[in-house]
């Protein structure tokens, strides 16, 4: 009860003497008396010429300067305070507008004025439906800030919108500076932005609704894409252990064909070594009756012993018919095709020798100096791309004058070299090596006799390789990244996909004899369908 009657007595202390309220923002003016800052101000703001005190009625020749007192706003604020402890939370916090007026616990305003400054519960906005001045002033769904709704050049209500000039002007501005201008009423504008704002919900709310639908639809793709990565690996899995298992199985097989075949040719010229054997002991008979007869000097025991003699004929055949071939297994020649048709058709799929080609990665750069005129290189020289004119360059022997190509600054004329290039987002590209000595003047043909060991990109789908003739690459899917390996003493040049792994073309059994250097061509834009530039990318080695 003592705590009641003292909050009683510190209200009674803490009421402003025009508006009969608590205090909101309390200054004190000189005479010593104090009000809220609204009240004293909009009370000087709507009396006469003379500045003076609503309760002392003294009169300043000038209009004070008002700060808020902070010893009564913090009294107030006590008292507030225990106000809440005593009678309970107010209706505040839930994002409502508290009437101005109400002593005790504040009920939500329903509407706010203009003129007073003020929002009001519907007890407290009897006055503004029952007076008639009062029924001028201009009411609004309460807010809060008032203030901040005055025109700060006519101390008018903003109830207007300029459509010109996108700002809130008062009747006065209307008539003033605005006066040629689209005006209209705020409830106007602020129901045709709702109305806009409303489509344009409609039109945001649609677009999440599709890009969840779109997640969804990416999500789902990447369960199927996990499913049918687990289906291809478990079936690469049998496919490769059925493949093994044929394998073995061949090559005991092949090994009985072909023991069975050394047996059988065995078998048949040992049979030829016996009938030779055969002729050569009748052979042999005859030589003994020959010599017999030789060895008598005298002619005519020579005669009586040679007419006496009963010669047996050899049977014997003519062997310079009979050949022996030294290439009966042509089962050697097969294996070898298999195995380059087995290897070739591997490294189509997936090169298990990629990742050692790998760790012949070499850092290339690109030479501006060999640049046609028209492409741009990157500061850095990692990227070149087709320029939409032609650059003021100097003319220098390197330099490519008629078609879109440039080297790297980097030559190489032994071991094995490595290197990866993006061409994502290009529908043309040419890549590879080429011979130091190439021509870079007149007309150009792109072959390895001249010196160019590359493959190309046209039309966004047509992959070839500059071998003679020829070569188009049928590959499962465009590679978004090429890499390019080279064994200058194996004589090998080959192109990746560095994404898949996989082989797209070998140039093989060649012989270098002049420095090699990375070759690169973005081609035209193609009518602004491939405006990206090739990209030489750091090769991330793999574990």
């Amino acid at each position: 009860m003592a705590a009641a009657a003292s909050s009683v007595i510190a209200k009674d202390s803490c009421l402003c003497s025009i508006c009969l309220d608590v205090f909101t923002k309390p200054v004190s003016i000189p005479c010593g008396h104090n009000f809220c800052l609204h009240c004293i101000t909009n009370y000087w703001n709507t009396s006469n010429t003379e500045i003076k005190c609503p309760l002392c009625i003294e009169t300043f020749f000038t209009k004070p300067m008002l700060r808020v007192n902070t010893f009564i706003a913090e009294m107030v604020a006590n008292l507030n305070k225990c106000e809440r402890s005593c009678v309970g939370p107010q209706k505040a916090g839930n994002g409502n507008v508290l009437c101005d007026q109400c002593s005790d616990a504040k009920l939500p305003a329903i509407k706010s004025c203009l003129v007073c400054f003020m929002s009001f519960c519907e007890t407290h906005l009897m006055p503004h439906q029952r007076i008639p001045a009062m029924k001028k002033h201009k009411l609004i769904h309460p807010v809060e800030n008032l203030e901040g709704r005055m025109c700060k050049i006519h101390d008018e209500p903003m109830e207007l919108f300029c459509r010109m000039d996108q700002m809130f002007v008062c009747a006065s501005c209307k008539v003033g500076d605005h006066k040629t201008h689209n005006i209209v009423n705020l409830e106007d504008e602020a129901q045709l932005r709702k109305t806009g704002l409303g489509a344009e919900k409609v039109t945001t709310d649609e677009m999440i609704q599709e890009r969840q639908q779109k997640i969804s639809e990416i999500q789902q793709s990447v369960e199927a894409s996990r499913k049918n990565a687990g289906k291809v690996l478990s079936s690469s899995l049998h496919a490769m252990t059925a493949m093994v298992d044929y394998m073995r199985r061949s090559q005991a097989e092949l090994a009985e064909v072909i023991e069975m075949k050394q047996k059988k040719i065995e078998t048949e010229r040992n049979g030829l070594i016996k009938e030779l054997e055969g002729e050569i002991v009748q052979l042999k008979q005859k030589t003994s009756q020959l010599n017999q007869v030789e060895l008598h000097n005298d002619a005519l025991l020579f005669l009586e012993n040679y007419l006496s003699l009963a010669f047996t004929q050899p049977q014997v055949k003519n062997w310079s018919d009979v050949t022996l071939s030294s290439d009966e297994f042509a089962e050697q020649g097969a294996m070898v095709m298999l195995e380059t048709t087995m290897t070739r058709e591997i490294r189509a799929l997936c090169d298990p020798d990629w990742k050692e080609m790998q760790q012949h990665a070499v850092d290339v750069t690109l030479d501006p100096d060999t640049a046609n005129s028209l492409l741009v290189v990157s500061p850095d020289g990692k990227q070149v791309t087709h320029g939409d004119r032609q650059r003021n360059v100097s003319k220098k022997p390197a330099r490519f004058e008629h078609v879109l190509n440039v080297l790297a600054k980097e030559g190489f004329s032994l071991g094995k070299f490595y290197y990866e290039v993006q061409v994502q987002g290009k529908t043309n590209w040419d890549l590879g090596v080429v011979n130091q000595s190439i021509n870079r003047k007149g007309d150009i043909r792109l072959s390895p006799k001249n010196g160019y060991w590359t493959i190309y990109l046209r039309k966004g789908n047509e992959l070839t390789a500059n071998a003679s003739p020829a070569v188009n690459l049928n590959v499962r899917q465009m590679p978004q990244k090429v890499g390019v390996f080279v064994d200058y003493e194996g004589g090998e040049v080959s192109f990746y996909d560095a994404d898949s792994r996989a082989c797209i073309f070998s140039f093989t059994g060649w012989t270098f004899t002049e420095k090699l250097f990375p070759f690169f061509s973005p081609c035209a834009n193609d009518g602004d369908k491939s405006p990206a530039p090739l990209i030489i990318t750091p090769v991330k080695r793999n574990s």
